[in-house]
C-alpha cells in the first residue's frame, strides 16, 4: 500500500509540472500573437499585403492613433527596409506629428529609393516650410508681435502638421498674450478632449479663467494638473499666486467691515502688488481702496485709485461716484460736478448720486460767490462790532475821495461796501452763512463809477471821517 502512494504522488507532481508547462507555453504563444502581429504580418510584402498595411495606417492616422499607426510602419521597414512606400507614408505622419527632423530623414530616404518624386519633394517643401514657420512664431511671441505669430500658426504650421500638439500649445499661448481668453478656454479645451493629461493645457486654460477673474474655475484646473503632477513648478506657482491673492483681498474687506480702514488700505495695496496684470480683479481692488481712502478723507489718493479703476472700467459707475466725493474733497468743485453729473446720466434712477450731485453743484455755486469775510478781512466767527470797524477802515482806504482816477481802488471800495451790506444786517448775514442763493445782495451797482440804474446806496460813519470831511456820502 505505501509503494502505491508514494506512486501516486509522484504522478501528481509530474502532472503538475506538465501542466505548468503548458501554461507557459500559451502565454508566450500570446505574446508573439500580440506583439509581434503587426511585425509577422508585415514581413509579407506582397503587393496585397502592403495595401493591406497602408490601409490599416490610413485609418489608424484619423482616429488619431498615431502610436499605432507608426508601430505598423516602423515594424513593415524593419521587416523589408527596401518598401519604399512605408518610408513615404511615415515622413507624412512624421511632418503631420510636426517631428520635423525625423519626418526629413524618411522623406530623403524615399527619395533615394524613388529619385524626383513630385509628391514627395512636394511634401518635404511643405515640412520645411511649416518647420520655418513654427520657429518664427516662436520668436515672434518673444518680440510681442502676436497676430503675426498667429497667422504662421493657423496658415502654414496647421495646414501642414495638423497633428502637431507643440504648435496647438503655442497657439494657445499666443491668444492668452493676446487677451483672447474665451480663445484660449477654447483651443486648450479642444488639446484636453485629445490628451486628457496634458498638463501645460490644463495651466494655460486655469490662467485664462483666472484672467476672466473666475477663480473658483481657475483653481479647479491647477488641482486637476497638481493632482497628475504635485511637484509641477508654473501650476505650483500659479495656484498659490492665486490662493494668496484672495486671502489678501478677503483680508481687506473683512477690515473694511471691522472699520480698519488703515489697515484695509495696506491689505489693497498688497493684493494689487501682487499682479498687477490681472485688470479684471484690479478694478474691484481699485475701487474698494478708494472708497477706503475717501473715508479716510484723503482726497488726492482717493482720486488716484478711482481713476486707476476707471481706467481698467470707463463705464464703472460707483467709480465716478467715489471719485467725485474725493474730488469734494479736495475743493475740485466742478471736477466733482462733471463726475457725478456723468454717473447720474448713467444710473439716473439712483437717488444717491442724485443727491450726491446736488451737494457737488451746490458746492460749486458757493465757492463761486463772492467770500465776504474775506473781503472785509475777519473771520467767519466776527462780531458785529468787528465787522463794523473792518468796514470803516477798508471804506476808509479805498474811498474814491482818496484815490481819484484810480480804477481798482473804485471797484474794491464797491466790493467793500456790499461785503458790509450783508455782513452788517444779521438777516442777511445768517442766510448768506447757510448757503442760501443771495449774491444779488448787494450788488445792484449797476452804472456809473459807483452804482446808479436808479438805486441809492447810503453810507454813514458814525462822527464822520476821521479829521473831519464827510459824515455820510451818497451815490
Amino acid at each position: 500500500m505505501e509503494p502505491l502512494m508514494k506512486l501516486w504522488s509522484f504522478d501528481l507532481v509530474a502532472w503538475r509540472g506538465f501542466l505548468f508547462s503548458a501554461l507557459i507555453l500559451n502565454f508566450i504563444f500570446a505574446c508573439q500573437f500580440f506583439f509581434l502581429q503587426p511585425l509577422v504580418s508585415a514581413l509579407d510584402t506582397k503587393p496585397g499585403d502592403a495595401a493591406a498595411l497602408f490601409e490599416r495606417v490610413t485609418q489608424n492616422v484619423k482616429v488619431k492613433k498615431y502610436s499605432e499607426a507608426l508601430n505598423d510602419l516602423n515594424a513593415a521597414i524593419e521587416a523589408d527596409p527596401a518598401l519604399s512606400e512605408a518610408y513615404w507614408h511615415r515622413a507624412s505622419l512624421l511632418r503631420q506629428l510636426c517631428r520635423y527632423e525625423e519626418s526629413e530623414k524618411s522623406y530623403k530616404k524615399f527619395l533615394e529609393m524613388k529619385p524626383r518624386d513630385s509628391a514627395a519633394e512636394k511634401e518635404l517643401s511643405q515640412l520645411h516650410q511649416a518647420k520655418s514657420a513654427f520657429d518664427s512664431a516662436t520668436n515672434l511671441l518673444d518680440t510681442g508681435d502676436i497676430k503675426k505669430a498667429l497667422e504662421y500658426i493657423d496658415k502654414v504650421v496647421l495646414v501642414f502638421s495638423p497633428a502637431c500638439s507643440k504648435a496647438k500649445l503655442l497657439k494657445v499661448r499666443l491668444l492668452l498674450a493676446d487677451r483672447d481668453y474665451s480663445g484660449v478656454i477654447s483651443e486648450a479645451g479642444y488639446i484636453l478632449k485629445e490628451d486628457e493629461d496634458n498638463l501645460e493645457a490644463f495651466l494655460l486654460r486655469g490662467r485664462a479663467y483666472y484672467y476672466l477673474a473666475d477663480h473658483d474655475v481657475a483653481l479647479r484646473h491647477y488641482q486637476k494638473g497638481l493632482r497628475s503632477d504635485p511637484e509641477h513648478g508654473e501650476l505650483k506657482k500659479t495656484y498659490f499666486g492665486l490662493k494668496n491673492l484672495l486671502k489678501k483681498t478677503k483680508s481687506a474687506e473683512d477690515n473694511v467691515n471691522k472699520g480698519k480702514f488703515r489697515l484695509a488700505v495696506e491689505e489693497y495695496k498688497a493684493a494689487l502688488a501682487l499682479d498687477p496684470n490681472h485688470s479684471a480683479h484690479n478694478v474691484n481692488l481699485h475701487l474698494g481702496l478708494c472708497k477706503v481712502l475717501v473715508k479716510l478723507g484723503r482726497g488726492k489718493d482717493a482720486i488716484s485709485s478711482c481713476s486707476e479703476a476707471l481706467e481698467l472700467d470707463g463705464e464703472l459707475i460707483d467709480a465716478l461716484v467715489q471719485r467725485g466725493e474725493a474730488k469734494l474733497l479736495t475743493e475740485d468743485w466742478e471736477g466733482a460736478v462733471a463726475d457725478l453729473k456723468e454717473a447720474a446720466e448713467k444710473n439716473p434712477q439712483d437717488r444717491t448720486i442724485r443727491e450726491a450731485l446736488m451737494r457737488a453743484e451746490r458746492s460749486l455755486k458757493l465757492s463761486q460767490r463772492k467770500d465776504w469775510y474775506r473781503i472785509l478781512g475777519v473771520s467767519k466767527t466776527a462780531s458785529v462790532s468787528e465787522i463794523k470797524k473792518a468796514y470803516k477802515k477798508l471804506a476808509l482806504q479805498w474811498h474814491p475821495d482818496k484815490n481819484v482816477d484810480n480804477r481798482e481802488a473804485e471797484n474794491k471800495f464797491r466790493e467793500i461796501a456790499a461785503a458790509y451790506e450783508v455782513l452788517g444786517d444779521e438777516e442777511k448775514r445768517t442766510r448768506y452763512d447757510q448757503g442760501e442763493d443771495i449774491d444779488d445782495m448787494g450788488s445792484g451797482m449797476g452804472g456809473g463809477p459807483f452804482g446808479g440804474g436808479g438805486q441809492q446806496y447810503t453810507f454813514h460813519f458814525e462822527g464822520g471821517f476821521p479829521g473831519g470831511g464827510f459824515g455820510g456820502f451818497h451815490f
